[in-house]
């Protein structure tokens, strides 16, 4: 695990709550307000914030970061352009865990070395690839190893044992609980069901485990705080972002971060 991420999920621990890991798209509304929502995030109490590096099919994700994914698409985002904003981030002064999350197909046109290599020369803690099955991800692995870098795996409810297993096997960072059964933005939180899979997932690794897509609001993450180490919010703060002018898209992400922050102390 990077030591900014162990840190991170140690302070949280030590503070008597969960962590917070907020999702940005890079270049949503514009690579420029990125920049700005970013410190926002961190000044408002985000721990860790998962980078979402645009691609053209994201599978995982529902209506709200497909639509942020396409905007950015077309305005030129890539690879190169996520390696820019990490590095501008940390020389802006954000000290907090930045994880990338996104799709396989962009790391291997880059190259699963060099992105790892550039990832972590970045500033980059962790990678998380929703379409890259475990047993597939041998390759990348041993890269983000080589590089520092936390290679974090999504296990789902619907998930048999023996795949749950085999995801915390050579896992990184923290391992990711999606808790609805479909894709982000769309139903809400299986929240007894996803603390059963918490739960089994505990028996297969010590890392920090959080529960992901559908946690929109405070409650969501006062519910997740109870059984998991940190609650992942995308939908509900691309939503905020988009709405309003991008001049203030950084004001409403931190309003927002700072309500939902309310929520990561159980009970």
């Amino acid at each position: 695990m990077s030591d900014r991420l162990k840190a991170a999920f140690q302070r949280a621990k030590d503070e008597g709550r969960s962590a917070l890991a907020p999702f940005v798209t890079i270049g949503y509304p514009s690579v420029e307000a990125t920049l700005r929502i970013v410190p926002e995030l961190e000044a408002a109490g985000a721990d860790i914030v998962e980078l979402g590096v645009p691609f053209s099919d994201p599978l995982a994700e529902g209506p709200t970061i497909q639509k942020s994914s396409q905007h950015a698409l077309e305005l030129g985002v890539s690879s190169d352009t996520a390696m820019d904003v990490a590095r501008k981030l940390r020389a802006a002064g954000v000290k907090i865990p930045l994880v990338f999350m996104g799709y396989y197909n962009p790391i291997l046109s880059y190259g699963p070395d060099r992105y790892c290599r550039d990832a972590a020369d970045a500033g980059i803690d962790g990678l998380i690839v929703p379409d890259l099955p475990t047993e597939e991800n041998a390759e990348l692995r041993a890269s983000a190893e080589t590089n520092g870098l936390s290679l974090v795996p999504l296990v789902a409810l619907t998930s048999p044992v023996q795949r749950v297993e085999d995801a915390c096997h050579g896992a990184s960072g923290f391992i990711y609980c999606v808790g609805v059964l479909g894709v982000t933005g769309v139903g809400e939180t299986a929240f007894d069901r996803v603390e059963v899979l918490v739960n089994e997932v505990r028996r297969h690794t010590d890392l920090p485990v959080g529960v992901g897509f559908g946690v929109r609001t405070a409650d969501d993450v006062r519910r997740v705080s109870e059984f998991a180490d940190a609650a992942l919010v995308g939908s509900v703060l691309v939503d905020v972002i988009g709405d309003g002018p991008e001049e203030t898209s950084a004001e409403r992400a931190g309003a927002l971060i700072r309500e939902l922050a309310a929520g990561t102390r159980a009970g």
